[in-house]
């Protein structure tokens, strides 16, 4: 899958969770996701708990939050 089809599948409508970005307009968001998986919840439990939720969309929200952070950067301020 590309990045183009994966970022696709991640949506932002302000009607939908007050606007944040969720999967294919469901009302599951990006930010649930990545809180589950950072909690521990592994995709195949994701993957039950949410019957809408397909393994591609786990896959666009991990590139979603990637491209978010890629241009982050941090500088180091001398001591002095």
């Amino acid at each position: 899958m590309n990045e183009a089809y994966l970022l696709d599948r991640i949506t932002v409508n302000p009607e939908v969770m007050v606007g944040k970005p969720t999967i294919r307009g469901l009302r599951i968001t990006v930010e649930q996701i990545l809180k589950a998986l950072g909690g521990g919840v592994t995709s195949e439990d994701l993957l039950e708990d949410y019957p809408d939720l397909e393994a591609a969309d786990i896959q666009a929200v991990l590139l979603y939050a990637a491209k978010l952070v890629e241009g982050e950067r941090v500088y180091r301020v001398a001591a002095g």
